[in-house]
């Protein structure tokens, strides 16, 4: 059993978060937690300088918000928001937290990422610990 199950959270597939965390709750230890975690892109140079409003800051607090939606209330999830490159960060904020067991959804393969989707491979890869990733 594991006591900290990261399940990261694409807000465009958010929609998986309920089976990802029913799937989470089968394999956490008593006395565990679940963290949520959505990393947000960084937003290209040429971009930011047409940009008036701090977007990460602005973005991270909606992004929290649904984050909390999606853990409703419960006491053994935590949300966090981070920015940078999903694969890489996911990764890093595993090993900086302790977390043993990250839960990954991989689309259906096409020609791009036959096996995995292309967040999935890299957490694969990257992670510092097991990963389970549903299809």
């Amino acid at each position: 059993m594991h006591t900290h199950i990261l399940i990261p959270v694409a807000l465009d597939h958010e929609g998986l978060a309920p089976r990802k965390i029913e799937v989470a709750r089968k394999l956490l230890a008593k006395g565990g937690h679940l963290t949520l975690l959505t990393v947000l892109e960084d937003v290209p140079g040429f971009v930011a300088e047409f940009v008036t409003v701090k977007s990460a800051n602005h973005l991270s607090d909606k992004v929290r918000a649904r984050l909390d939606t999606i853990a409703d209330g419960a006491d053994d999830i935590e949300t966090a928001v981070v920015t940078g490159k999903p694969g890489v960060k996911i990764a890093e904020f595993a090993r900086a937290n302790a977390v043993d067991l990250i839960v990954v959804a991989s689309h259906s393969p096409s020609a791009q990422d036959y096996f995995l989707g292309s967040t999935a491979a890299r957490v694969a890869r990257r992670a510092p610990c097991s990963v389970y990733i549903l299809r």
